[in-house]
């Protein structure tokens, strides 16, 4: 009889090959390890909630009781690839109480002086905690590239600093997972056009969002240049296609679910008699 192999997982699935990098060749539409539809795919994201809920709470306890590790999730895409989707249906899932989000915005005058990594070592998740971040380094070699913002030695050099920051990371027991929300052209397009029709998203417009995007091109290439030279062995990416809102919340999770686990976390065990204090929970 021949042996049954194994489906791969959703993130072996996502998992970026080493090597050249072409976003183009991804299927921005795709739904790597589910083959459901809409309705299915929001049905199995509502069923994992106990799951997720009960590693993340594995995860604090771990943490409270003396343990190091703890986990980051890195959230990079396009603008309206859904970061914020992310953080509101798949990071929702997880109990505020064990979680660090952080929304990196242009960085002020003070943090260029202190250079690009400071204002990140400093919204790192601390023991026992899951950090989520809305925005990264990465945006030191994404928009710095494509707006010029930098030197070419400084941004080349960049590359490195990064991969010695998150070799740094994961060897301080920190599980790094780094998500790049992988949208089409067209999409974008429809959803920059939604915001524009329901007056319940004119807060959510930027006009500067249409210069950006007339860069598309520029990004596309920065993007596939900073997933192949940071795409390491300790912090690996994941490309998550983003055209349907529903896998990219549903991918995002399995991707949790997969990293906590791999942390094989037990609950800690009890550091006073447990007989003893039912005896004297009992007597009163």
């Amino acid at each position: 009889m021949a042996k049954r192999t194994k489906a791969p997982s959703v993130a072996q699935q996502l998992r970026l090959p080493a090597g050249p990098v072409e976003l183009a060749s991804i299927d921005p539409r795709a739904t790597p390890g589910f083959n459901g539809d809409k309705q299915a795919g929001k049905a199995a994201l509502a069923g994992l909630d106990p799951t997720v809920s009960e590693l993340q709470e594995l995860l604090y306890a771990h943490g409270r009781t003396g343990g190091h590790q703890r986990l980051l999730l890195v959230v990079q895409g396009m603008d309206t690839a859904g970061k914020g989707g992310v953080l509101r249906h798949a990071v929702g899932l997880l109990d505020p109480q064990g979680v660090r989000i952080k929304a990196f915005k242009a960085p002020t005058p003070d943090e260029r002086k202190r250079g690009f990594l400071w204002r990140i070592r400093n919204a790192l998740p601390a023991a026992g905690e899951v950090g989520v971040f809305d925005r990264s380094h990465y945006e030191d070699v994404l928009v710095a590239r494509v707006n010029k913002l930098a030197r070419p030695d400084v941004i080349e050099r960049r590359y490195d600093a990064i991969n010695k920051f998150e070799q740094e990371l994961v060897d301080s027991e920190c599980t790094v997972i780094k998500v790049m929300l992988h949208i089409s052209s067209d999409e974008q397009k429809a959803r920059l056009m939604e915001r524009l029709d329901r007056p319940d998203k004119h807060w959510k417009y930027n006009p500067g969002d249409v210069d950006e995007r007339a860069k598309w091109g520029d990004y596309q290439r920065a993007y596939e240049i900073a997933l192949e030279r940071c795409n390491t062995d300790a912090a690996p990416w994941y490309v998550v296609p983003a055209d349907r809102k529903w896998y990219r919340n549903l991918a995002v999770t399995h991707l949790l679910i997969e990293h906590l686990k791999g942390m094989k976390l037990t609950w800690p065990p009890a550091d006073f008699d447990v007989k003893l204090e039912k005896k004297r929970l009992a007597a009163t």
